[in-house]
């Protein structure tokens, strides 16, 4: 594990402490307010101008006012970015989920050198738990770095091989902190879902009555109505979840899978009182054409591993509490999952993956993106370009694809909601992104989660805006790290 040295970063004479919360929110605040530019600890150029940050800081409780006035929601925002359809890359050819990436050795460790079938793998990887320089009161991030390490071959000194390896990246410390996942976490009952039905010979390529499973994946993502399925996203998550089970949901993230260490970390609720209604439970392969009438619970209640939101074991984070850790290392093991045999579900097969993060087996005749490509919302990809181009970019789909010749993918599944039991209004986004040809070719997988205060629907703007400055300005020192 990487022991950081970075307790600190400067902007133009200010300096920012783990601590200094609330010179912290200052800085979101102006720089949520404009296209501004701030200094981090890994560029020179930043996002805002000092010029224009009022020296006036000496009351903490003028500074958390303007916070508060400067950050007030806007339904424009809502509409245009955090709640609107994803733009798509200009070359779809190609349904890869990886792509080429840079060649390091430096920082990154291997699936073999970590060895993440050993209990307390997480005290094994290369881990910078402050890499990035937002506090916790900006919100939690982790951020899993893919590259190809090189090493000799064993038996043929001349023969090189390489082989994925990964860095950890997070802040203050965060990465084990509990929080509700929201409809984040409904690519886990849809995973999980299609692990279970495979001890049947069953994939996702399939239909369940007359509905295909590749369009309900992709209306769970989109929120809209997609082919043969509607985009009733609670009741279509409930649904898988009610087929894998909450018992078998939980396990994953402990002996059937990812082998935590951490406790307290579970899938025990359900998106809803009501779970999608095919019309026969006839699950057909699409592959294989072999059919099974499935039985999963009709209700959640009846799983005997559901648990109510307030049960007695579950306290302020509800029935699904989940960390960064966890919600990353499951969407990179997916995404990861035909490069990476160590680590890949063993249940899954590559078609199961392909069908949820690009809805490959979808009721259209053409070969139309869906899946978790549709995922509702830009804000990651606003953050992305403006963290690379150090500058609000108005169009950020022209930009991705100059960068990347147009076969940039951002697979992505967000979740955000008011709670009444923590007094908040929050937002999760997690997404795998591929941005080859960019810097020898990047490539993450990213959980990130951040809450304002109060529980009003009205606030959803608030930490839409607080989610895409935690992304951007993270984005902006993984980007711009200086060269080792």
């Amino acid at each position: 594990m990487i022991i950081p040295t970075r307790k600190t970063w400067k902007h133009e004479g200010f300096v920012f402490s783990k601590q200094n919360a609330c010179n912290t929110f200052f800085i979101i605040a102006i720089f949520l307010l404009s296209g501004c530019h701030y200094q981090s600890k890994h560029s020179a150029v930043g996002l805002v101008n000092a010029a224009e940050i009022s020296q006036d800081t000496d009351s903490e409780t003028n500074t958390q006012n303007l916070v508060l006035e400067t950050l007030q929601p806007q339904q424009e925002f809502y509409k245009m970015t955090m709640n609107s359809a994803p733009f798509l890359p200009k070359n779809q050819k190609s349904r890869q989920i990886a792509c080429d990436i840079q060649s390091q050795a430096e920082g990154y460790l291997s699936a073999q050198e970590v060895n993440y079938a050993q209990k307390g793998w997480e005290q094994r990887i290369s881990h910078d738990p402050v890499y990035f320089s937002l506090p916790r009161q900006a919100g939690r991030i982790l951020l899993i770095d893919f590259a190809q390490k090189q090493h000799v071959n064993k038996e043929d000194e001349q023969a090189v091989d390489s082989e994925l390896a990964y860095r950890y990246l997070s802040n203050d410390n965060t990465h084990h902190d509990l929080y509700e996942p929201w409809s984040s976490s409904k690519i886990f009952a849809f995973s999980a879902a299609i692990a279970s039905l495979r001890e049947q010979n069953l994939g996702a390529q399939a239909t369940i009555g007359d509905t295909y499973v590749a369009d309900m994946i992709t209306g769970i993502n989109s929120y809209e109505d997609f082919g043969t399925s509607s985009g009733e996203s609670n009741a279509l998550a409930t649904f898988f979840a009610n087929i894998a089970g909450r018992d078998y949901l939980s396990s994953l993230f402990y002996d059937e899978w990812l082998n935590l260490s951490q406790e307290g970390i579970f899938f025990r609720g359900a998106y809803g009182p009501v779970a999608f209604v095919p019309s026969s439970y006839v699950w057909k392969d699409l592959n294989s054409e072999k059919s099974i009438e499935i039985q999963p619970y009709l209700d959640a209640a009846q799983d005997p591993g559901y648990l109510a939101y307030r049960c007695d074991n579950c306290g302020l984070t509800g029935n699904k509490p989940m960390t960064t850790l966890a919600q990353a290392e499951w969407l990179k093991r997916l995404a990861a999952h035909d490069r990476e045999t160590a680590t890949r579900h063993p249940n899954l097969t590559s078609d199961d993956i392909s069908t949820l993060f690009y809805g490959t087996g979808h009721s259209y005749d053409d070969d139309r993106f869906a899946g978790m490509t549709l995922g509702i919302s830009t804000m990651l990809q606003h953050a992305i370009v403006n963290a690379i181009t150090k500058k609000d970019v108005s169009d950020p789909k022209r930009v991705l694809d100059e960068l990347t010749n147009g076969e940039w993918r951002v697979f992505q599944k967000i979740g955000w909601g008011p709670s009444e039991t923590r007094s908040t209004t929050e937002n999760v986004v997690l997404a795998h992104v591929c941005l080859p040809h960019f810097q020898g070719g990047r490539e993450f997988t990213v959980a990130a989660q951040v809450s304002v205060p109060e529980a009003k629907e009205e606030n959803l703007p608030l930490a839409g805006k607080k989610m895409q400055a935690l992304l951007q300005m993270s984005l902006a020192e993984y980007f711009h790290e200086p060269k080792q």
